[in-house]
């Protein structure tokens, strides 16, 4: 809760920013996407295809960055260090100059969120960058640059999170533990999707959100909203 307070108070205007980026794109035709590695996917895939959420957020994904899924775990941290990893992923994706990318990484310290945002804006893409400008100041950098994810964006949302991602210690417990980089990014996030949305509505657009599918018209409603947006919505087919 003291983090949630803190980021409300010192990142509200981040915050703005960052849904003035993602407004000014849509109503210009630009695509929106999202990205994150391991569990920093878990924030990325929470604004794709959700209720309440802006049916504009599209994933961008490569094979053993998605979660925990891929076996051992242990190899979706090692492709984070991979070098020319995220150009190959951008390479394949539908980004295009005009469009806008979220990354998130927690430690912004890795080959991959650093050459995906500096690939993305070599491309005339504009990166919102989400992560912990801690582990900039508390650690070095672990890729060929020298440089974090934030030194690579055109807005940085800072999630406060203490280098190590863990909130609690106590005798008896080797190491720290109650990681809090998922929650507090995700409520970062949702409060972007909103700025945007109302961002969207000052300049006389009616943001394209979505739906629950649990309640009635939901379906049909959702439905007329990918017919509109289907070139710009990639999860639907």
């Amino acid at each position: 809760m003291a983090l949630l307070a803190r980021v409300r108070e010192e990142e509200a205007g981040s915050i703005a920013a960052a849904g003035t980026l993602l407004a000014d794109t849509a109503a210009s035709g630009g695509r929106l996407f999202a990205f994150g590695a391991g569990h920093s996917s878990l924030p990325a895939q929470d604004l794709v295809y959700r209720a309440g959420g802006l049916a504009l957020m599209n994933l961008l994904a490569g094979p053993g960055l998605v979660g925990v899924d891929v076996r051992p775990a242990t190899l979706g941290s090692a492709l984070e260090r991979v070098e020319g990893y995220a150009t190959a992923v951008l390479d394949s994706s539908p980004l295009r100059a005009g469009d806008a990318l979220v990354i998130i990484s927690l430690s912004g310290r890795n080959a991959l969120p650093v050459e995906m945002a500096q690939a993305a804006r070599a491309r005339g893409v504009r990166v919102i960058g989400v992560t912990s400008v801690a582990y900039a100041e508390g650690t070095t950098a672990r890729n060929p640059s020298g440089t974090f994810l934030k030194d690579h964006c055109d807005v940085v949302l800072d999630n406060k999170i203490a280098v190590g991602d863990a909130e609690l210690s106590v005798e008896g417990i080797g190491a720290p533990f109650a990681p809090a980089s998922t929650v507090v990014t995700s409520a970062v996030l949702q409060a972007v999707m909103a700025s945007a949305a109302g961002a969207l509505l000052e300049r006389g657009v009616e943001p394209p959100m979505l739906r629950s599918g649990n309640v009635d018209g939901g379906h049909a409603w959702n439905a007329e909203v990918f017919a509109t947006y289907r070139d710009r919505i990639y999860y639907q087919h």
